[in-house]
């Protein structure tokens, strides 16, 4: 009998460390998925952030290397230099890359490093203990907005999609969700684009993923997937940004 659904090789064995409800899984399940349909496994590097998924050399099958906090893009950067024949992608949450890494992933796409950023979207600060993102929303709490993110004290939740679109420099960037399984298809048909953008030698990408965190939101799973689509999506609109065409 032909298997029509099994792990796919660039997927380790490993037990995963995240927390009930957390999406992370399935980001990690679909990058491996777009890693081997494309036959990359061999050529690719992944960048380990600081946060919730600092630990997926874990669980993705390929070589890895750690940056420091919000580094990331600059240790793609050299790698694809030096390197330009491997893959090499970034894996990072909205505490790593839109706050202290703000600087380095702008400028990365500005300059049209030509790796692939996977950014993950979950309003909130996962590992260090729920403390307000740049992406967290209007009146949402966090342990350092007890009283709800105050947008007149500390501004609007920053569209990371919307800002590097702006950009001149030519890239392919798209927001999509995997909360639920009707977005899930289209999660995975845009990672996959973007590593192949990568393959081509095209241009710097970025997909965006939104994303629940149950425990720092203080709900349970099923509670987090309703406000997230509630809440969020309207406000990070899906879709693809910019592309290079």
């Amino acid at each position: 009998m032909a298997k029509t659904f099994q792990k796919p090789e660039s997927l380790t064995d490993r037990y995963m460390h995240y927390c009930p409800g957390c999406t992370h899984g399935v980001i990690h399940r679909l990058v491996a998925e777009a890693i081997d349909e494309l036959g990359i496994r061999k050529r690719t590097v992944g960048i380990a952030p600081v946060g919730c998924a600092v630990m997926v050399y874990d669980y993705i099958a390929c070589d890895f290397q750690e940056a420091a906090h919000g580094r990331a893009p600059a240790m793609a950067t050299g790698i694809k230099r030096v390197r330009p024949d491997l893959i090499v992608f970034t894996y990072q949450g909205d505490g790593d890359l839109a706050s202290i890494g703000m600087g380095e992933i702008v400028h990365a796409a500005n300059r049209g490093e030509k790796f692939t950023t996977i950014f993950v979207n979950n309003a909130i600060y996962g590992m260090t203990g729920g403390q307000m993102a740049p992406t967290t929303m209007p009146g949402q709490k966090t342990t350092t907005s007890p009283m709800g993110r105050n947008v007149d004290e500390v501004g609007m939740p920053i569209r990371i999609a919307e800002l590097l679109s702006s950009l001149v420099t030519p890239g392919y960037i798209t927001r999509q969700t995997v909360i639920r399984p009707k977005y899930i298809l289209k999660a995975k048909e845009a990672i996959k684009r973007a590593f192949a953008y990568q393959v081509e030698g095209k241009c710097f990408s970025l997909v965006e993923v939104v994303s629940t965190c149950p425990t720092n939101w203080g709900m349970t799973p099923v509670e987090a997937v309703d406000w997230a689509e509630k809440t969020m999506l309207p406000y990070y609109r899906l879709g693809d940004f910019k592309t290079p065409e």
